[in-house]
């Protein structure tokens, strides 16, 4: 049976960063439950190619979302064709040239303000745009995509040996997005629009073995986590039956901040 709680059928979802690995299961898990998915990423990310995917009358929408121009154009675009936007969820995500391996006490201007500027400024700026129209309706609700590492440090030993890491402007913008989460989530409650995120960690994504067994002795469930494990606290937080959540940060990170 049914549950309506989590029916989303005829809204209006926005997703950022649709043809990564978790904002396309994002996507497809929204429009399967009924959504009109505005799917949104980059135009050399093709996010044309996902419609056939999402099925029913869904949406691509090339965008640069570090650009506000861009962005709000992106916004009338969605307004003059269906007079509305229901849930936005900026899942956009930005790995530059060298991010890995740059140590914070080298890490060049130039790369943080790349990074800073996809992970943090951006939500701001689809936040900014898509927050007020959903103001204009007085109901919304935004979703935004931090990291355990926006809640805890990076542990240097799991990078050791390794051509994965984390880099210090990733950490701080991931940091930024959630207290940007809480702040506006707070500012836009009596008004109708909730704000919150959720915080996955150590996505599983072709990871080479010796890093992947690493996780697991330091990870509480001794795995990491797949794309479709971020999918069902995005959708509580999208959908009605989290009507009374907003400023709050989910994590889904399998107990790795928790000692």
């Amino acid at each position: 049976m049914p549950d309506p709680l989590f029916d989303l059928a005829g809204r209006i979802a926005v997703v950022t960063g649709a043809c990564g690995l978790i904002g396309r299961a994002i996507a497809q898990a929204f429009a399967h439950r009924g959504a009109l998915v505005v799917a949104v990423d980059l135009p050399a990310a093709t996010p044309q190619s996902l419609v056939p995917l999402f099925g029913g009358e869904a949406l691509a929408m090339p965008c640069d979302v570090t650009d506000a121009s861009q962005v709000e154009t992106l916004v009338q675009r969605v307004l003059d064709l269906h007079g509305r936007v229901d849930i936005l969820v900026n899942s956009h995500h930005h790995k530059a040239k060298g991010f890995t391996e740059i140590p914070a006490e080298s890490f060049p201007e130039e790369l943080w303000d790349s990074i800073v500027s996809v992970q943090l400024k951006a939500t701001f700026l689809t936040c900014r745009a898509f927050g007020k129209a959903m103001l204009s309706q007085g109901k919304g609700s935004i979703v935004n995509l931090a990291s355990t590492y926006g809640v805890v440090s990076s542990n240097p030993g799991l990078y050791e040996d390794n051509s994965l890491g984390n880099p210090v402007a990733y950490t701080a913008s991931k940091g930024g997005v959630i207290m940007l989460t809480k702040y506006l989530g707070v500012h836009w409650a009596s008004r109708g629009v909730r704000v919150n995120c959720v915080t996955p960690q150590g996505v599983l994504n072709g990871q080479p073995p010796a890093f992947i067994e690493r996780f697991r002795s330091l990870s509480p469930m001794r795995r990491l986590m797949t794309a479709d494990e971020v999918v069902g606290a995005v959708l509580f937080l999208a959908s009605d039956a989290a009507s009374y959540a907003t400023a709050s940060n989910l994590l889904i990170e399998g107990g790795w901040s928790a000692w």
